[in-house]
Parts: structure tokens; C-alpha cells; sequence
């Protein structure tokens, strides 16, 4: 009889439990919240890295010299950057609204969270090749390369590597939500099926 009691007790501590916060309803609020600070990430980085620019002036007696401007436009990996990351800064916007939608209406299809779990591992390699694409920019910049004489500008240009390397270290984060994105989309598309 003391056995009895002692189940029927943990069976309603366990659905206690489980009712405070349902397994769906943590899973798209989780969607929800990485989607938010999806969108903040890759909106900094991408903000960040437009306003990257820097010119220098270099003084000698009687003229000044202006050494070229530097900004993200002088370099093609710089460019696919900004678009890469403004693609994924859209995606996480409309994610956002679909992930809402989905919520409200508790019996979500399977099409739609498939979907979403191509999507999100579409979008993790679309910004973790632009976030490499940038690094090897900005490692070039930090760091030169001897072998092909390609010198190293960022003891010039301080105040744009600096921003460089903020917009890729933004999007580095990014790229790690994304890939959660992706486990959790892939997990929730399991259970649905399951």
C-alpha cells in the first residue's frame, strides 16, 4: 500500500514537472530567443563592418600625403561578407516570424519544420564560409604573408582592423547560433516524426 502512494506521489511531482514548461513549448520559445539574437548578431556585424573605414594622412614637411582610403568595398571577401551575413540577418527575421506562427498554432507541420532545418543548416554554411572568408581578409591584414609579399596594413589602418575584427568575431557567434538552430530544428523534426 506504501509503495502505491509513494508512485502515485512521484507520478504527479513528474507531471508537475512536465507541465510547467512542455517540451514544444520550451523548444520554440528556445527557437524564438536564438532567431532574436540571430538577427542582433548578424545586424552588428554587418553594421560594423559597413562602417569600416579609415584614411590616413601622412605629413611631410611642405605636403600632405593621403594614403588610400580603406574600407570593406576594396576587398571582394569583405563584400560577400556583408551580403552573406545581410542574407542571414533576413532569414532570421522571416525564421522569427514563421517560428511565432508555428507557436501560436500548436500542431505545426512537419513540411515546416523541415523547412526551417534545411534552411538553418543552408544558412550555418553561408555565414561560416563568409566569416572564414573574412578571417583569412583580416588575418592578411594583421598578420601579412611574406611567400607573396603581401604586406600587413593593420599597424596603419588600426581603427579598421579593429572593426574587421569585431564584424567576424559577431558573426563567428552567429555562426554558432545557427548551428544550435539547426540541432534544434533537426530534434524538434524527429519528435514530429517520431
Amino acid at each position: 500500500m506504501g509503495s502505491d502512494e509513494t508512485k502515485s506521489t512521484l507520478e504527479t511531482e513528474n507531471s508537475n514537472v512536465q507541465g510547467s514548461c512542455t517540451t514544444k513549448k520550451c523548444c520554440w520559445m528556445t527557437q524564438f530567443v536564438l532567431r532574436f539574437v540571430l538577427f542582433a548578431a548578424t545586424l552588428i556585424s554587418v553594421v560594423v563592418m559597413v562602417t569600416s573605414k579609415q584614411t590616413k594622412n601622412i605629413f611631410i614637411p611642405g605636403t600632405p600625403i593621403r594614403i588610400p582610403s580603406a574600407k570593406f568595398t576594396n576587398s571582394p571577401a569583405l563584400i560577400y561578407f556583408v551580403v552573406a551575413l545581410s542574407v542571414a540577418c533576413f532569414y532570421s527575421i522571416v525564421s522569427t516570424l514563421v517560428t511565432i506562427s508555428a507557436f501560436r498554432k500548436p500542431s505545426s507541420s512537419a513540411i515546416l519544420l523541415l523547412s526551417l532545418a534545411i534552411m538553418d543548416v543552408l544558412m550555418v554554411g553561408i555565414v561560416a564560409s563568409a566569416t572564414g572568408a573574412g578571417g583569412g581578409v583580416a588575418y592578411i591584414g594583421l598578420k601579412g604573408n611574406k611567400d607573396v609579399r603581401w604586406g600587413k596594413i593593420c599597424h596603419i589602418y588600426d581603427k579598421f582592423c579593429r572593426h574587421i575584427g569585431s564584424a567576424i568575431a559577431v558573426s563567428l557567434v552567429a555562426s554558432i547560433i545557427l548551428i544550435l538552430l539547426s540541432i534544434i530544428s533537426m530534434l524538434s523534426l524527429y519528435k514530429k516524426i517520431r
